[in-house]
This record gives C-alpha cells, structure tokens and sequence, in this order.
C-alpha cells in the first residue's frame, strides 16, 4: 500500500462523509438524496484509489503501459462524473463562493475552454519525453495525475453540472461536445495501436510480464484507450439520447392529452 494515497485520498473521503453528515444534520438537503450521492461520490473515489495505488500503480510505473493507460481511463472518464454527480450542489456553491475558486472555474468550466484544455492535457501526458520523465520522477507523476484528474473535472461539468447557475450544456449540446471529446484520443491511440517499434522505450526495459513484449503491451494500450474510453463517452451520448427522446415523448403526451381534455370541458360548456 501507499501511505501517501491513503492519507490524500483518506483524508478527502472522509472529509466529504462529515461534510454530508452535517448537511443531513442540519436540514441542508433531502436527506435520500444524500445518500445517493454518497454513494455516487464513494464510487469515485474508489475508482481513484484502484487507480493510485497497488497492483495498479506499480504495474503502470514499473512493469506495463496497458496498466499505466486503465489508471488514466479511471482518472479521466470514470471518477471524474461520479465525483460531480456525488457532490451536493450546496457544497458546489460553497466552493464558488470562494473569490479566486468562483472566477476561475466559471472560465474555466466553459464548453470550448474546457474540451481544449482537456485535449491539451491528454496529448501532453502522453507526449514521449513527458511519459518517460513521468516514469523516472514520482513528483511529476504524482502532479501529472492531479492535473489529469482537475482537467477531467472540468471536461465534465458541461455535461455533469448540478448547478442551474452554471448550467449543463443542453442534451443535443452535450450529444455534440462529447463526440467531439471522442476524437482527439484517437490521435495517440493510433500510435499506441499502428507503431511498429515501441513509442515509449522505458517500457521496454522493464521485466516483461505475462510474456507480453513491448509492441504487445503499446498495443493493448492503444485499443483501452480508444474503446474504454470510447465506449464510456458513447455510453453518456446514448443515455443522453434516450432520456431526451423520452421527456419529449412524455411531453407530446402530456400535451395531446390536455388538448383532449380541454376539448371535452369546452364541449360540455357549450352544452349547459
């Protein structure tokens, strides 16, 4: 284990578990939906601590890349909306009540800013001399994986947003930014996927595992990246689909019948 995983994600967790308790406590939200969003939130956070510590942390710093690649997918399309979707939108706000807080993530939550800056992380952390130097430093790896987990927050929110404030984008809206958030991972994928030598050489010094050679373990790699996280991304567009194909299909019901209704009431009138 790490000790270091357990105190910084320990700590989080059990701050959030006092701060819900108090909101329940005192009247602050219903308390069912506080417990939902416990769960959601706990869900995210032990997708964090799969992700941050053994035998994933070690196999992805000192035995495969695959493993390196399944601890970013949980970094960037599994905890991050359970995270958001676990926090209650008063703890939202009390968070943006904060001077600094409130301005930059307003800027930074914006559709356009938030898929660039997202993308621009996900190419630079899989940059060659990035992954290496990630590799041979805990330091830089340990920031690297905040930033990835900061950025993935933000991609999220437009999709994700609790807040009528800082609202979701709307469902064809949120159907379009995520297929777009689907392309850009295509780019390294493809590489990871079609190289025919290995793209990150300090893999392919590590004791090989499983019998997997290097070319074997970019390639797997390659393939969690572009369908694990296509899947996931395809996964939200279909439900969002789905859930607006519904409310408008409640609603042209709901309309029809009203009409009917009216009709009937006016007929009746008409009669007395």
């Amino acid at each position: 284990m790490h000790p270091d995983v357990v105190l910084l994600l320990g700590g989080l967790w059990g701050a959030y578990l006092v701060a819900v308790r108090r909101l329940a406590e005192g009247g602050w939200a219903d308390a069912a939906d506080l417990r939902r969003r416990r769960r959601l939130f706990s869900a995210g956070m032990v997708a964090l601590v799969v992700g941050s510590t053994w035998p994933l942390h070690d196999l992805a710093e000192q035995r495969l890349y695959a493993a390196h690649m399944v601890q970013h997918m949980l970094y960037s399309f599994v905890a991050p909306p359970l995270l958001i979707a676990g926090t209650p939108a008063v703890m939202w706000r009390g968070f943006l009540r904060l001077r600094w807080a409130g301005v930059v993530f307003r800027f930074l939550v914006r559709p356009l800013v938030a898929l660039i800056l997202f993308n621009a992380v996900l190419l630079l952390t899989h940059w060659p001399a990035v992954v290496e130097a990630s590799v041979r430093s805990g330091f830089l790896h340990f920031n690297l994986h905040v930033l990835i987990v900061a950025t993935s927050l933000v991609m999220w929110w437009p999709v994700m947003s609790p807040l009528p404030e800082l609202p979701a984008l709307s469902p064809p809206g949120q159907m379009v930014y995520l297929f777009l958030q689907s392309l850009a991972p295509t780019i390294p994928a493809s590489f990871l996927t079609f190289g025919r030598s290995p793209l990150y050489p300090i893999y392919a010094t590590f004791p090989r595992l499983w019998g997997l050679d290097p070319l074997e373990d970019q390639l797997i790699a390659g393939l969690v990246m572009k369908l694990g996280g296509g899947l996931i991304l395809w996964a939200f567009i279909a439900a969002i689909w789905f859930r607006w194909f519904g409310r408008d299909a409640r609603e042209g019901f709901d309309t029809v019948g009203l009409t009917a209704v009216e009709r009937d009431v006016r007929a009746r009138l008409s009669r007395s």
